[in-house]
């Protein structure tokens, strides 16, 4: 019945597909509120001078709420950094003070002081978000939620898996409890070695988690020992099938915590987001298309559509002029050992392919692989590419 409704549920997507728009948004971003580097009104911007339509500050177990100073870091790049916020939104704006060592302190704005700022109906939207930041016997634990609209303190566990299972009962407790549509998500599973495939496969309620995440310490692409995030996600959705659990979607985001310093060694913005084709520009819209599986992820490469009808997924890509493209089809046998999860079904080279389901297919899904270098790569070598969700029959 699941795989029937979410099959039913894509026919209505696609033959509404020309009411609906493409929404661009990062859902994993940090500002002086927590760990990053620079004041939030000054990322908004970025962000939104970069063409993006909507962002999610997710700083570490904290929203952007009542009084916080923050003390400037004794650095060049911070004092360049108040100078240019000073710059931009001017002395009446800017609330500071100079402590008793001679250091500034600067009172942040709140979301709901620098939303106005930005916001613009159907142009931008600023959505609340927080990484809730935990942990378990030394590993880092961490889980954004989306549209969240009141903080959710970590709650902990004696597992992995019951630390994140404790922590999305959470989010959808308060979704529950306010009607307010709101997700969690799982971050960077591999950073410093913390959640493996199998911490994640007992879950309930989780539908995302990062295939790629910008961060250069997130270890995306695993090692000779370990899994990849694309191996993990093939695994999750083959074995969420078989349990009849709803699908799981794979989200690329930046986790950008610096701004002044721009190379592979920091955590930089605009290397990854994901392109949501929903009704209109509102957080409620844009949390039921991703829900629907109604976007994809990218780290550079643009779609013209997505669309799967007759149990076939055709994808088209929006080319760049003298820019190759590899479309690829990934998807698991039924029977396959978990060796053969996530198996190459077909490929080709252009800007339009199709792959039509199999009888033993369990799902496909597309991933577009361009000869374009990657804009300020974490990793040297990566090409710019794209991933659509996972489609059943």
């Amino acid at each position: 019945m699941l795989r029937f409704l979410t099959f039913l549920f894509i026919i209505l997507i696609t033959t509404s597909a020309d009411a609906q728009q493409w929404y661009r948004g990062n859902l994993h971003t940090h500002s002086y509120w927590s760990d990053g580097d620079d004041f939030p009104e000054m990322i908004v911007d970025w962000y939104k001078t970069q063409e993006y339509d909507f962002i999610a500050l997710s700083d570490h177990n904290v929203l952007a709420a009542g009084e916080f100073w923050k003390l400037l870091p004794d650095t060049k790049e911070a004092q360049q950094g108040f100078e240019a916020y000073v710059d931009k939104f001017g002395e009446e704006w800017v609330v500071s003070q100079t402590n008793s060592e001679g250091r500034t302190e600067v009172q942040l704005k709140t979301l709901k002081e620098y939303r106005p700022k930005f916001e613009e109906e159907g142009k931008f939207l600023i959505i609340q978000s927080e990484e809730i930041t935990d942990g378990f016997d030394g590993k880092p634990i961490h889980m954004n939620a989306t549209n969240v609209r009141e903080l959710i303190d970590p709650q902990g566990g004696n597992s992995v898996t019951e630390v994140m299972q404790n922590n999305i009962d959470q989010v959808q407790a308060q979704r529950e409890q306010t009607g307010q549509p709101m997700f969690p998500h799982i971050n960077h599973p591999n950073f410093g070695w913390a959640i493996t495939v199998d911490d994640m496969l007992p879950l309930t309620g989780e539908r995302f988690f990062e295939v790629y995440n910008g961060h250069p310490l997130v270890n995306n692409y695993g090692d000779d020992k370990r899994l990849g995030t694309e191996a993990i996600w093939d695994i999750l959705i083959t074995n969420y099938l078989a349990e009849d659990k709803p699908l799981i979607y794979g989200l690329a985001v930046d986790d950008a915590h610096n701004y002044h310093n721009y190379d592979g060694e920091h955590s930089n913005p605009g290397r990854g987001w994901v392109m949501v084709q929903a009704d209109e520009l509102t957080p409620e819209a844009i949390v039921n298309a991703m829900e629907a599986g109604n976007f994809y992820s990218s780290t550079g490469v643009t779609l013209e559509s997505v669309t799967y009808d007759n149990q076939t997924l055709l994808v088209e890509v929006k080319p760049e002029d003298n820019i190759n493209y590899q479309i690829q089809f990934w998807g698991t046998k039924q029977g396959a050992s978990r060796e053969e999860m996530g198996t190459l079904l077909n490929e080709a080279s252009g800007t339009r392919a199709s792959y039509q389901l199999k009888g033993d297919d369990l799902y496909v899904r597309a991933k577009i692989i361009s000869d374009k270098p990657q804009q300020n790569p974490f990793q040297e070598g990566d090409t710019e590419v794209a991933w659509t969700q996972p489609m059943v029959r």
